[in-house]
């Protein structure tokens, strides 16, 4: 039987039709969702690895990065170290500085850039001076700073940041750096150093336990006599000069125990030896990272005895080389938590929700429109059989009218499955008319006085007798 609006086929033809495109539709909604969660989740969980540009070759904070990033791959950290080799921590900024490595280990007293900020500490230098007997009496002994002036002295390190450190000493101390002579030798170079005697005094920068200062001060004492450690007297003052250098004392027999090298503790300055990151560096990485660092330093310290003088940073945003956020965050405690540090992303993916839900339903609606209107058009037909309903001559023709109803109220039900109707209730108003009028024509047309015309009398019984 055909419908109203066509033929039956072609109207399951459209809602299978506008099935698949909300079938569609509603994968590539989930898709979308499932994808921007899984995004979050791959950003949030990546393993990041970071480039660290340390050097030289063969010396101890090579070896204690190496370190940490063997601890770290093997723990599977969700931050990983590649060293990037240099020839020390001049070579290490530049390299930083050029893009070349994303953390550097260098010096605190170095030229940094603005944006540089610390990481770790991984350990402090002390500056070491000391002077041996003169062989002439030209100029006597070298008893203190002031003693300098006109004098020669060999710096162990061929960095320009010790030259540059010590004629802040010279300056503070009252000595005018250009009245004092300087000759840098590499730390290979100490037996060179030891044996010339053009040399008055010598300095050395470095962690107290540094072999190369302890061999330094052994050599010289054994070529030239023993040494006299000279204090630097400003060291507190320089310190608030320059807050980037802290005021610090080498205690009694730290280079040697007897004889005691030196025999009572001494003034002196100290500069961070640290690892460095750009302020822009994600500080969610840099947070864990130094969880990392930290986590790591008391096990490799049994080791490696210059792990356990890593240290955290000056957190104060005041201080001179101000703490990245990152490394503040988990210093301080005030790391934030993953719903803390995505909640944009969560209120944007409820808004995208709603805005996706909203949109979803008026696809729905657009592309369930023609079995709208094909609804309507049958509620209406349904409609207007109830007027026909009421005006029927026969009951076949009732009889009709009923398969048409039964016709459309099978479609009805397959709209209302496919979503495509929301609401039956006015469909089910015009039904009831329909069986209403239905109930009482068929009685009309069932009672004997119904619909026939009034009986003849047959008084002469003609009818009988025909």
């Amino acid at each position: 039987m055909t419908s109203p609006d066509g033929s039956n086929e072609s109207l399951r033809r459209r809602r299978r039709r506008n099935r698949s495109r909300l079938m569609l539709a509603t994968v590539l909604t989930v898709f979308a969702l499932v994808a921007g969660v899984f995004g979050v989740l791959v950003y949030e969980l990546r393993p990041v690895t970071l480039r660290i540009a340390v050097g030289p070759v063969g010396s101890d904070d090579l070896k204690l990065i190496q370190a940490l990033a063997q601890s770290f791959a093997r723990d599977h950290s969700s931050v990983r170290l590649m060293p990037v080799v240099t020839d020390g921590a001049t070579p290490s900024l530049l390299a930083w500085s050029k893009g070349q490595a994303d953390l550097a280990v260098t010096r605190g007293d170095l030229d940094l850039p603005t944006d540089a900020q610390s990481v770790a500490i991984l350990r402090k230098n002390m500056v070491t001076l000391w002077s041996v007997p003169s062989k002439t009496k030209k100029g006597g002994a070298v008893k203190s700073i002031a003693d300098l002036t006109g004098r020669k002295i060999g710096v162990i390190g061929r960095t320009p940041a010790n030259i540059k450190l010590l004629h802040v000493i010279l300056s503070e101390s009252g000595v005018a750096p250009d009245k004092v002579q300087t000759e840098q030798f590499a730390t290979a170079q100490i037996a060179e150093m030891a044996r010339d005697e053009s040399l008055s005094a010598y300095l050395s920068v470095g962690p107290l336990d540094s072999k190369t200062t302890a061999e330094a001060i052994a050599a010289t004492a054994k070529a030239r006599g023993e040494p006299r450690f000279l204090p630097v007297d400003v060291a507190d003052t320089i310190s608030k000069k320059y807050p980037i250098y802290d005021s610090e004392e080498i205690p009694g027999s730290t280079f040697s125990a007897a004889p005691a090298r030196p025999e009572d503790k001494v003034d002196t300055l100290s500069v961070n030896h640290l690892i460095i990151a750009k302020q822009a560096l994600s500080s969610v990485t840099i947070t864990q990272l130094t969880r990392q660092i930290f986590a790591a330093r008391q096990q490799l310290a049994r080791e490696m005895p210059i792990a356990g003088k890593i240290e955290a940073p000056d957190t104060d945003k005041a201080a001179a080389l101000p703490a990245h956020r990152g490394a503040a965050a988990f210093i301080d405690g005030t790391e934030r938590t993953f719903m803390e540090r995505n909640s944009d992303y969560i209120w944007g993916l409820i808004v995208l929700l709603s805005g996706l839900g909203s949109a979803g339903a008026w696809f729905r609606s657009y592309v369930t429109r023609d079995e709208r209107e094909a609804g309507t058009r049958m509620r209406d037909h349904a409609l207007g059989l109830v007027a026909k309903a009421r005006k029927a001559e026969s009951l076949d023709e009732l009889d009709a009218l009923q398969q048409q109803i039964d016709h459309i109220v099978r479609n009805m039900l397959e709209l209302y499955d496919d979503g495509a109707l929301n609401d039956l209730a006015p469909f089910n108003l015009v039904l009831d008319q329909f069986h209403n009028a239905l109930v009482d024509r068929r009685t009309t047309l069932t009672t004997p006085s119904a619909g026939l015309a009034p009986a003849q009398p047959d008084p002469l019984g003609i009818a009988e007798a025909g």
